[in-house]
């Protein structure tokens, strides 16, 4: 034993042995023992509340003090004492311990069937009038349970769903790829919009291709809504001569209201003064909306939960809404 530390010279070699990364791998399970013996700055009663052999402690700080090539402790008796090394790194280790601990307890938290955390997407248009009511549903059953909203366009919520970021997803149209699981769970009847002084206004119903010479409004490209108004015009015989693109339903009926174009578009929440709404014919002119999640990934309590919710409101999802499901 190297004089006043408890370097065991045997076993003494240098860090530079080490690759950088190598070195939270080595040292983590040594940090609490490291701690336990710098709080009571007696090795007996750190095994004593480590409920391991004082001889096996011994050993391990040894190991660890080999490891960083210095003393870390000074002996004075039956106690030790830190070095002034020592103390340094009890103070980055003390941190290090607590950053674990409060990591710890938040995903334990996050797991915990009554208090967990979800982290949830869904579309634009769902967030007026289903999702609140789809959660105020949901937590009633499970007041605690609390819930991260991501309300975006389709590809990037599929974008956050593969990275991670979302446990699951409201969204349309349903997609068709690896790695994605998706349960279809109702489907959305889309209104041709026009302005209340448009020659159809008075018509309850219309066929797509009447305005396949008028000017449209529409969403941004990479938007569900706007693949389906490119397919949907395609089947009527058109190619849509987009006037204003933008990134939200009821911001498209503005400018629908004020004239501008004509639109295909999910009911809306509230009526809205100015515009005219027919039912398409001819035409199956719906959007099914579907859960999506990361195939294989497990699911902590509460997200389970809330995806069997959600399964069980397959051909109810859109109840309550205006317009309804089709």
């Amino acid at each position: 034993m190297t004089r006043g530390s408890l370097v065991d010279d045997e076993t003494a070699r240098t860090g530079a042995e080490l690759a950088p990364d190598a070195w939270a791998a080595l040292l983590a399970p040594r940090l609490a023992q490291f701690a336990a013996v710098a709080r009571h700055e007696h090795v007996t009663r750190a095994a004593q509340q480590l409920g391991m052999p004082q001889p096996t402690l011994s050993r391990s700080l040894a190991r660890l003090e080999a490891d960083l090539g210095v003393a870390l402790f000074a002996r004075q008796g039956r106690a030790v004492r830190l070095t002034r090394a020592g103390v340094a790194f009890r103070d980055a280790v003390e941190r290090a311990l607590a950053e674990v601990e409060r990591a710890a307890e938040s995903v334990r938290l996050e797991a915990d069937p009554g208090s967990g955390r979800i982290a949830f997407g869904f579309l634009h248009t769902l967030g007026w009038e289903t999702v609140p009511g789809l959660l105020r549903e949901f937590r009633a059953d499970h007041p605690r349970v609390r819930f991260q909203l991501v309300q975006t366009y389709g590809e990037a919520m599929l974008e956050r769903l593969r990275a991670g970021a979302l446990d699951l997803c409201l969204t349309s149209p349903l997609p068709d790829e690896p790695g994605l699981v998706v349960r279809r769970l109702d489907e959305q009847r889309l209104r041709l919009v026009v302005p209340a002084g448009h020659r159809l206004a008075g018509r309850r119903r219309a066929r797509l291709a009447e305005v396949a010479s008028d000017p449209f409004v529409t969403l941004e490209p990479g938007y569900g809504l706007r693949r389906i108004t490119d397919t949907l015009c395609a089947e009527a015989g058109f190619a849509p001569r987009i006037a204003f693109e933008g990134e939200e339903a009821e911001t498209l009926r503005g400018l629908v209201a004020a004239g501008l174009g004509v639109s295909l578009l999910p009911p809306p929440a509230v009526p809205r003064r100015g515009v005219t709404e027919l039912d398409v014919v001819g035409q199956r002119a719906v959007r099914e909306i579907g859960l999506a999640w990361l195939d294989g990934q497990p699911d902590a309590a509460p997200v389970a939960a809330f995806k069997r919710f959600l399964l069980s409101r397959a051909g109810r999802l859109l109840l309550g809404a205006q317009g309804g499901a089709s």
